[in-house]
Order: structure tokens, then C-alpha cells, then sequence
């Protein structure tokens, strides 16, 4: 009798056993399979460094404008997403002028020449843009003659009393038009920027654009800001 009830316990306790290693393996099993794909999400994602190469075209509206631009075109994650927006910021490869890709890894992540602009959008909040501030503001504040600068800009230093410290106003004559003007940062502050150059202007309805670039492309600004505008006819729509 104690022979067959110890044989009862045992096959009870051993079933018992077998169950509870079974569920242990089967759990350690689940956990195997999402280690191993939230590592290569993981991975992919630390790879990526917060850039994306989705190339799906997001909708978003700010006031009365419609921005349809792919992901990979905008610069911060919390962005990509269809929908209304106070301000949207992208990034673009010049003089390409797409978003990330691989084939582009080497140029977003800096490794070669600098050559990335960077595009903000928000409501406009001053009456003129950047070169139709330069009469009545810009030319108060700046150091006259100026210096001879890159593909017929003159370049100008700031008065203390501006407000601009270490920065030079680059300013170009167009014909029937205001000059083009850009602000640009000075000295070690320049070298450290990767894009040490800004210019403002304004687009759509009431909406205002900056944006910053490398200053090697003073250069070639006529160049840059027609591709600028080139690429706003085809991102940009208005409720007008």
C-alpha cells in the first residue's frame, strides 16, 4: 500500500514537474523570438540614427497650406504622420535635393562634403522676408563698405550695437528685385555649424520658410535658391 501510494505522489508531483518545465521552456522560447526581433528593430533603428527611408508621402497642414512631402524628407519622427501642424522641418541633400536614402548615408551622416539644407516651415510672422528687410533694417545695422564675397555677394560685419555677434550679412543685387540676403555665423562658431548660413522667405499663404545651408554654398546661391523655389512648386499648396 505505501509502495503504490508513494508511486501515486510520485507520478502526480512528476506530471506536476513536467508541466511547469514545459511552460518554463515554452516561455523562454517567446522571449527568445522577441529578443530576436526587437533586436533586429533595435538595430535597424540605431542604424538609422532617427532618419527614415520610408519614401510614403505624408499631408500636413499648417494654416491654409498643404505640405506633401515624403517621410524621409522630414527631419523629426513625431512628425511623419498625416495631419495639422504649427511648424514642420525637413532636411534634403543638395544638389539632389531628395531626402534620405542608403545611397545618400554618407552625405546625412556628414561623412562627406557638407552639402545638407535644412527647411522650416511656421506662420509668418514678420511683414517682409529676409531681403525685404534689408533697406529699411539690415543696412542700419551693418559695417559699409563690405568685402567682396562669392559669386558677386558683398559681405558685411555687423555694428556691436546690432545684436548680431559673429555674423556676416551676405548680400546680392538681382536685378528687379531686392538683393538676395543671407546672415551667415562667423569665425570658430561656423566652422563647428553644418550649416552656418540662413535665409528666410516668404511662401504660400502667410507662411514663412527658413532655411539654413552650408556656407560653401554662397557660392552658388542663385543656383540654390532656384532650386529651392523649384522644389516648393512641387511640394507646396495653398487654399488660394
Amino acid at each position: 500500500m505505501r509502495e503504490a501510494a508513494a508511486a501515486e505522489q510520485f507520478e502526480v508531483v512528476d506530471s506536476t514537474f513536467m508541466k511547469r518545465v514545459f511552460y518554463a521552456f515554452a516561455a523562454l522560447a517567446l522571449l527568445s523570438v522577441a529578443i530576436s526581433v526587437g533586436g533586429k528593430w533595435l538595430g535597424r533603428s540605431i542604424a538609422m540614427a532617427g532618419y527614415t527611408d520610408d519614401t510614403t508621402v505624408r499631408q500636413i497642414v499648417i494654416g491654409n497650406n498643404l505640405i506633401s512631402v515624403p517621410a524621409n524628407f522630414i527631419r523629426f519622427d513625431q512628425a511623419r504622420r498625416d495631419g495639422i501642424a504649427s511648424r514642420l522641418d525637413l532636411y534634403l541633400r543638395y544638389p539632389e535635393m531628395d531626402g534620405y536614402s542608403s545611397a545618400a548615408r554618407d552625405d546625412f551622416n556628414h561623412a562627406t562634403a557638407k552639402k545638407i539644407i535644412f527647411l522650416s516651415f511656421e506662420p509668418r510672422m514678420m511683414s517682409r522676408d529676409m531681403s525685404g528687410r534689408f533697406a529699411p533694417i539690415y543696412s542700419a545695422l551693418i559695417v559699409k563698405p563690405g568685402t567682396p564675397g562669392p559669386d558677386g555677394t558683398t559681405l558685411y560685419g555687423f555694428t556691436e550695437k546690432s545684436g548680431y555677434l559673429n555674423e556676416v550679412l551676405a548680400v546680392a543685387d538681382r536685378p528687379g528685385k531686392d538683393p538676395f540676403v543671407a546672415r551667415c555665423l562667423s569665425g570658430p562658431a561656423a566652422e563647428e555649424s553644418l550649416a552656418p548660413c540662413e535665409r528666410d522667405i516668404q511662401v504660400g499663404d502667410d507662411l514663412s520658410l527658413t532655411y539654413r545651408f552650408p556656407r560653401e554654398l554662397l557660392g552658388n546661391w542663385q543656383a540654390l535658391d532656384a532650386a529651392i523655389a523649384a522644389k516648393l512648386a512641387g511640394i507646396l499648396k495653398t487654399g488660394r
